[in-house]
This record gives structure tokens, sequence and C-alpha cells, in this order.
């Protein structure tokens, strides 16, 4: 069992355990997701990309960050697991299209869109 696995054995339990499985739907978990990570952007929205590069030195900042990311990596391993999707699988098969779409020799530094695939 990889430690993704357990996340979502823990989170499944967590949630019948309250009997909050009702309210677990994609739609709003999606949503937790979206609003959590409008969290996360919050507290990078102002700072310099310096700043935001150097955001963990901060203690403070640092913890606030652990939390929304951790909040985000909940409400996404809860989501997939309901829908009964395997995040590293569609990870790696996602990768495997963006490594065929983006190839090294025309895309090495450029920060272009690449067509999509036929």
């Amino acid at each position: 069992m990889t430690g993704l696995d357990e996340l979502a054995d823990r989170l499944r339990r967590f949630a019948r355990e309250r009997d909050w499985e009702q309210f677990h739907t994609p739609k709003n978990l999606a949503m937790a997701l979206a609003g959590e990570t409008g969290e996360l952007l919050a507290e990078l929205q102002w700072l310099t990309p310096e700043e935001s590069a150097t955001v963990m030195d901060d203690p403070v900042a640092a913890s606030r960050m652990r939390s929304e990311l951790a909040d985000v990596v909940i409400y996404l391993v809860r989501l997939a697991d309901v829908l009964g999707v395997e995040l590293v699988e569609a990870a790696h098969v996602k990768l495997d299209e963006s490594d065929r779409r983006y190839a090294v020799k025309t895309y090495r530094g450029s920060a272009r869109k690449a067509p999509p695939l036929v």
C-alpha cells in the first residue's frame, strides 16, 4: 500500500465515522478543492517571484503553506477516491502524454503551449 492509498483509507474512515460520506459528492469535493486551492494561492498572491521562491524560509509563512498544501492534497485524494481514480497512475498517464506533446528539442526553455495531440 502506498502513502496515497493509506491517506485515502484514513480519509474514508474519517468521513464514515462522522457520517460525512453523504456530503462527499464529486461536486462538493471538487468545490472544496477549488476553495482550498484559492487559499493556497492567497498565500502567494502579492509576493514577488523572488519572495515566493523563499516563502518557506519564514517559519510562519511556511506553516501556512504546509497547512494549505495539506488541505489541497486531502480534498484531491478524497475526490479521487470517491471517483475511483488511481492518482499516481493518472499522473503517469498525463506525464506520458505531456512527454509526447512537448518534445525536448522543440520546447526546451520555452513556455509556449503545444498543440493538442491528434
